[in-house]
This record gives structure tokens, sequence and C-alpha cells, in this order.
């Protein structure tokens, strides 16, 4: 998962309705640079869109978000997710993943989520939702005394804030959905969306 983590300092959250455009989505997003994306569990699209970027863009690293099941883990390795992440913390969703040998990024926000995904191995995690949980502050605090884990916040992030927590040593990269708007992708605009990619890509 750190592999994926530290591929940009952007990792996109995107809602897709229409499976069709997922190619173009990705494609327009490797053209301005970015190289991961997260595609939510949140329509019934979503593992079909999957597919076709894993299938017709293998230029990106696709993972699956939202995911609260183990069958959602299952349906994410089917769909040839490179990748997994919950909004929370789990640990029979940490177990499943690993026997998928399925890269999964569970979501904390407290010192006692994070205390008990080091017992469990775990060196990176999802802090979520950010914003409303501490900010870079909260961050601050927990680096000294988890000075292995590495974080991708989440929830509340867009342009103006994602530099504050970039700059934190224990952060690879932040997630979030001011790169991928909806507005932008229903329309398919994918200059506009290569343009946010490459504003991104430069955090």
């Amino acid at each position: 998962m750190r592999a994926i983590m530290t591929k940009g300092p952007m990792l996109p959250v995107v809602t897709i309705d229409d499976a069709a455009i997922a190619g173009d989505l990705a494609a327009a997003l490797l053209e301005g640079g970015i190289t991961v994306i997260e595609v939510t569990l949140r329509t019934p699209q979503a593992l079909a869109a999957v597919a076709q970027i894993a299938r017709d863009q293998p230029a990106m690293t696709v993972g699956i978000g939202t995911v609260i099941q183990q069958r959602d883990l299952d349906a994410a390795h089917d769909a040839g997710a490179h990748f997994a992440v919950s909004p929370g913390f789990i640990p029979a969703l940490v177990d499943h993943a690993q026997s998928l040998n399925l890269p999964y990024l569970p979501g904390i926000q407290s010192a006692s989520e994070a205390l008990q995904a080091v017992r469990m191995g775990l060196t990176e995690l999802k802090f979520f939702p950010a914003l409303s949980s501490g900010g870079p502050a909260h961050l601050t605090q927990l680096q000294p005394l988890f000075p292995e884990l590495l974080f991708c916040p989440t929830g509340g992030l867009d342009f103006d804030n994602a530099a504050a927590f970039l700059a934190l040593s224990n952060v690879a990269c932040v997630g979030g959905s001011f790169a991928t708007p909806k507005a932008i992708i229903t329309a398919r605009d994918w200059p506009a969306i290569t343009a946010l990619a490459a504003r991104a890509s430069q955090l």
C-alpha cells in the first residue's frame, strides 16, 4: 500500500454513474500526471468502471473505495482492483484483505484505532474525516506516538488546505474529489479534468 500512496501527492476519489466513461476519465487523469484513482462503491456502475480502467488503462493504479463488508473486498479483487479503501477500521476486513493479498487502506480517527492498526501490522492508514477530526494538528500529535504510520488524509480537503497536510512527515498523499468534481465528470469535460489533475500533481 505504501508504494501506491507514494506515487503522487493526490489520490482522487471519484463516483462514477456510467462505467462507459471510466476509461476516458482515467486517461484524462493520466495526462495530467495522476496515476492512482479510487472509485467509490456508491453506484451500481462502480465495479464495472474499475474493471474497465484496469483493462483499458494499465498505467493507472485503480482501487475501490467505501469498502464496508467482506464481500466488497471480494468484488474489488474480482474486478481487478489494485487496492481497496475503507472509511473505518474493522479487524475482520484487514484479515480478509490480507487473505486476498489485496493492498488495503482502512480509515482511522483516534489514537486507539491507530494502536490497534499497529498491533495488526499495518503501517498505512487513511485519516478520515480529516478536517473535522482535528486536521493537521491531530496528525502532528500522532506522529511521535506512531512514527511508523503513514497517512492519506481524506474528507474536507481542497486545493487550499491540502498543502498543510502534505507538509507533515507522516502524510504520503491526500485524498478527495476536489480534482475530480462530479459535475465535470458528468459533463465529460476531460480537458478540465486534465487541468485539475496537473494542478493536483504539483501539490
